[in-house]
């Protein structure tokens, strides 16, 4: 049975100027340009039964807002029927739905928060 070796392309080669040897030189690798990542906002949707000031408190302890950023907040989810919160990558908008989820459960409130692709 005859077996051929498998064909390499052939290496370019260059002269240096200062020496007589030659150099092979690697083919030049396309470089790829890395996307950031999709950007999710947290959005908390109004309810007739949740307090003001639960909402308050529940922006600054998950988002980390001041108490005038927050009562902001809270009064664009009051009157507007939803406010952003915050954005951030995917799974960390997750978790802060998943937190404001839990403690408005504890708390035996209703509240709705949602994370979405930031522009919708």
């Amino acid at each position: 049975m005859v077996t051929q070796s498998p064909k390499h392309p052939p290496k370019r080669r260059i002269a240096l100027p200062d020496t007589d040897s030659d150099v092979a030189v690697a083919p030049q690798a396309r470089t790829q340009k890395t996307l950031p990542p999709m950007m999710y906002q947290v959005v908390m949707i109004n309810d007739d039964y949740t307090p003001m000031e639960f909402v308050v408190i529940l922006i600054q302890e998950f988002f980390a807002k001041d108490l005038e950023t927050a009562t902001r907040i809270m009064l664009k989810i009051h009157l507007d029927g939803k406010g952003v919160c915050g954005v951030y990558s995917r799974d960390i908008a997750a978790t802060k739905v998943d937190q404001v989820l839990d403690a408005a459960s504890k708390a035996g409130h209703p509240l709705k928060c949602i994370c979405e692709p930031v522009g919708s």
